[in-house]
């Protein structure tokens, strides 16, 4: 059987690939999937690769697979771990955490000012696959940035640096990389935070999944990638921000939730109300992502369980304390069905708590002269649809229920979509998979997601 593509989600445990056919067509199809462990561990990504392309060609009841293009996300061994170093927090170095963030990283480390030796040898320490350096408007504040390329080349850790800071340095940073043999690490985008209360992100979120692609081949386990894949490779969560992207041109201002047994990422794509920009004490990217890394409804069951606490759940399932901890004793990664209960609970404490922490919120201020309202963080109330992605919000039964009680949990203060926001779910799970399909097949990719979300 020929095929037009495969894409992989190469996961922390699990690898999922994704057969698509007529990507050239007025009706583009998904075909199907496949399920795999994932064996970073064993050194070789492409095994279990190798095996997911197995379990899809028995699902299929075809012998032999090929496919014309294969295209890989991932979040193996701790997805695209990053960290970031600008001027002051809430400008240059929360722009570049930003874009950061939007191109699908796990940020370990965030720094403002000057670096200290102790802060470098935490760089040096920690398993980065890129790093940052911002700082300083354009044609403003040069010396933060300078002296902390110098400390960072000089580590020469062989992986990405991207310097998205004061244009003005440009020329310079460019001769600290060649004093130190370290040019071809070097990217230079765009300042991240040019002027005054304006974030511009994009063409460095860009820069940042060409750089995670042209290395990720040289993490451990991920050596013999590239035998497999031959397209791009781009992490998991910015896959699903390229996906979001591409639909708000077509649909609207949107929310896409995606529920990890492990964490809970929030996309946002919109600019919000213009009566709320009025009012807004800082900016905000246009397309953002947040992620919780404490709620995930299996690893970090327990946090949410002492959110929650015992006792509601309890009475929420009608149930007693020695039944539940049954249930707890022996709760699976994907949950049986006595267990589905509790992580239906979970999930919606999990994304109710997600939502809250990305969106914005207003702010009375009380002066000799009255009460004065402002609005800091990102404005969601101009969201039309709001997307539920990831094994919780597709696979559970009552999964538009827990986005619909997220919703109408009312708070007048916080910037967070109404109630009436239309509610899609993502239902063949390929959301990921299509954000990176959208990087050749853009057209295919949204006729793709419109199905799975039963867009008409």
């Amino acid at each position: 059987m020929i095929i037009d593509a495969l894409v992989a989600e190469i996961g922390s445990t699990t690898t999922v690939v994704n057969a698509f056919d007529n990507l050239a067509s007025d009706n583009p199809k998904f075909i199907g999937s496949g399920f795999s462990p994932t064996t970073v561990i064993e050194g070789d990504v492409t095994i279990g690769l190798n095996k997911a392309i197995d379990n899809l060609k028995n699902s299929l009841g075809v012998r032999t697979l090929e496919a014309r293009e294969t295209f890989a996300s991932s979040s193996a061994a701790g997805g695209l771990k990053m960290s970031v170093h600008g001027l002051v927090y809430d400008m240059t170095v929360r722009a570049a955490k930003e874009a950061a963030l939007g191109a699908g990283a796990n940020i370990k480390m965030i720094t403002s000012g000057l670096l200290e030796d102790y802060q470098i040898e935490e760089i040096r320490k920690q398993p980065l696959n890129i790093i940052m350096i911002s700082g300083g408007v354009d044609f403003g504040e040069r010396i933060t940035s300078i002296e902390n390329t110098k400390k960072i080349a000089a580590l020469q850790l062989g992986i990405p640096i991207i310097y998205a800071g004061n244009i003005q340095n440009h020329k310079i940073i460019e001769k600290i990389f060649a004093d130190h043999n370290q040019s071809e690490f070097l990217y230079i985008s765009d300042n991240v935070y040019p002027k005054i209360d304006v974030l511009e992100v994009e063409k460095t979120r860009k820069i940042i999944q060409d750089a995670f692609e042209k290395h990720i081949i040289h993490a451990p386990g991920m050596e013999k990638v590239k035998s497999v894949i031959t397209d791009n490779i781009i992490p998991t969560p910015g896959a699903v921000m390229e996906a979001s992207i591409l639909l708000q041109k077509v649909i609207g201002d949107l929310v896409v939730v995606d529920i990890g047994g492990a964490t809970t990422d929030v996309h946002s794509v919109t600019s919000g109300k213009k009566e709320i920009e009025k009012i807004m004490i800082a900016p905000e990217p246009f397309a953002k992502r947040t992620v919780e890394g404490d709620l995930g409804v299996y690893i970090n069951r327990r946090n949410l369980i002492d959110l929650i606490t015992k006792e509601k759940i309890i009475i929420t399932l009608d149930t007693n304390e020695l039944e539940l901890d049954s249930v707890l004793d022996n709760y699976q990664p994907i949950p049986s069905a006595n267990q589905v209960p509790l992580t239906e609970i979970l999930a919606q404490e999990a994304m109710n708590l997600a939502l809250e922490r990305h969106c914005g919120r207003l702010v009375n201020v009380y002066t000799g002269s009255g009460k004065t309202t402002y609005a800091e963080g990102k404005d969601l109330t101009a969201v039309n649809f709001i997307i539920g992605t990831g094994g919780a919000l597709t696979r559970l039964p009552h999964r538009k229920e827990i986005i619909n009680n997220v919703l109408n949990k009312e708070n007048r203060l916080l910037l967070k979509p109404g109630k009436n926001t239309e509610i899609l779910i993502d239902n063949h799970y390929i959301m990921a998979s299509l954000g990176v399909l959208s990087k050749k097949h853009p057209e295919a990719a949204i006729k793709l997601l419109k199905s799975s979300l039963e867009i008409r």
